[in-house]
């Protein structure tokens, strides 16, 4: 009976590998899932007599196609490689639900979008996501091969939208959470455009005075026999380091970039980031707003389709992106497992407004509890609008200033020398005299 070596996949996404004997492939292949593996490589074990002749065929390669041998099933696992964007996935969730809601079989469905997908990395996805359903798994488990593709979020609800043979309209559910999602991204990101354009603008002749212009003038001064206000050597100085030291002024910047990068990557560094993001004026309220929606629209959407409270909440937290919000939604985890009441931590934690909390606490009295969430995240939703329309306004004047008075003060530097002289010329000219 032949062997065959195997590489495979763990449920935690650890790979292992192994042999065992069967009489064929397909029975490998099921045997391997029957140990509770999802097998991404199978091939026949090669005999030693194989080997040497392998070793033959390469010393002299034959013309034509490819070489007959042992069966190879390399399968490519794309989710634990590369990534699909959001809007990717969000069209993917889309057209799936409309798929199965329409009448289509699962299996069918993703064969149909496998087909019609442009990306590579997610056509990939979608056919091992095919042959693991035809294989005998379910869909949640399937998904929760691509841990970096999907995430904790989407494989749980798919997994209570199997439990409870509603997995359409959580398909529904998951593409208008997503649809969502990148709609308030997308506005904060096109909010933030124009002040990062204007900063970006700002660098840019920062950089242009302080290594070209700025020496010009100071060729000008050194023939000048007057003493130089202290605001112009100050900016004749900076101009001389960044001019005839670029590269480690550049290295100095590069190096504040990366500290500040590795800081908030710690525990203690991201707590104050994150604090500092929601207390940080004009700035502040829009984070505030969008993270209170993502809490909300998470959470509500999680719990309306059957994910029980405790695990919804282990979601929510993982996803909240902002450790304040993850600390509270902690907090919230723990006073529900004591069997006590999600108001008081929300209350307790500071973050939340006292109308989410209200709101919050009529959902449980009333027992309405995903509708009242969802119905919050709505409300946030037109808040983060009315938020970013404010932040925009008010930060267009504060970018046109800012870039004003950091030219201007360069300006200026650069002519007090200039008119200190020409003070001094009127005062010693023939009009100055007093006799």
């Amino acid at each position: 009976m032949p062997k065959y070596s195997y590489v495979a996949l763990d449920a935690h996404g650890k790979e292992t590998k192994g042999t065992i004997e069967v009489a064929s492939q397909n029975e490998a292949i099921g045997r391997v899932k029957e140990m509770g593996f999802f097998p991404t490589k199978i091939v026949e074990a090669e005999k030693p007599q194989e080997k040497t002749s392998r070793k033959k065929a390469k010393a002299a390669p034959r013309a034509g196609g490819k070489r007959r041998g042992a069966m190879d099933i390399q399968i490519k696992i794309p989710g634990l490689s590369g990534r699909v964007k959001p809007k990717v996935l969000t069209t993917f969730t889309r057209q799936l639900a409309t798929l199965v809601d329409a009448g289509l079989p699962l299996l069918r469905g993703l064969r149909v979008l496998e087909k019609q997908e442009r990306n590579g990395t997610l056509r990939d996805i979608l056919g091992q996501l095919a042959l693991a359903i035809e294989g005998g798994s379910t869909f949640s488990e399937a998904l929760a091969q691509h841990p970096k593709v999907f995430n904790r979020l989407f494989v749980n609800m798919v997994k209570a939208g199997e439990l409870g043979g509603v997995l359409e309209v959580v398909l529904k559910r998951l593409a208008e959470f997503s649809e969502k999602a990148q709609k308030i991204k997308g506005k904060v990101k096109a909010a933030m455009f124009y002040p990062v354009a204007v900063l970006i603008v700002a660098m840019g002749i920062m950089v242009l005075l302080l290594t070209f212009v700025i020496p010009r003038f100071q060729g000008v001064f050194e023939g000048m026999n007057i003493k130089m206000p202290e605001f112009t050597l100050f900016v004749l100085g900076v101009s001389a380091a960044v001019k005839d030291h670029f590269f480690v002024t550049s290295a100095c910047i590069a190096a504040c970039v990366v500290v500040f990068m590795l800081c908030i990557r710690t525990r203690v560094g991201r707590l104050l980031w994150d604090k500092f993001k929601l207390k940080v004026p004009v700035l502040g309220p829009v984070v505030s707003k969008v993270a209170i929606a993502r809490f909300t629209r998470t959470l509500g959407t999680l719990v309306s389709s059957g994910v029980p409270i405790l695990q919804a909440l282990t979601i929510v937290k993982e996803t909240a992106g902002n450790v304040i919000i993850a600390n509270a939604v902690n907090g919230v985890h723990e006073s529900v497992k004591e069997g006590e009441t999600i108001t008081a931590p929300l209350e307790g934690s500071g973050v939340f407004p006292p109308m989410v909390v209200s709101m919050v606490d009529v959902g449980e009295q009333t027992g309405a509890l995903p509708e009242m969430l969802l119905r919050i995240a709505d409300n946030y939703d037109e808040e983060v609008d009315n938020a970013v329309s404010a932040m925009t306004s008010l930060l267009e004047p504060i970018m046109i200033i800012f870039l004003a008075v950091l030219v201007g003060s360069i300006v200026i530097a650069m002519f007090l020398p200039l008119i200190q002289m020409i003070n001094s010329l009127s005062g010693s000219g023939p009009g100055g005299s007093g006799q």
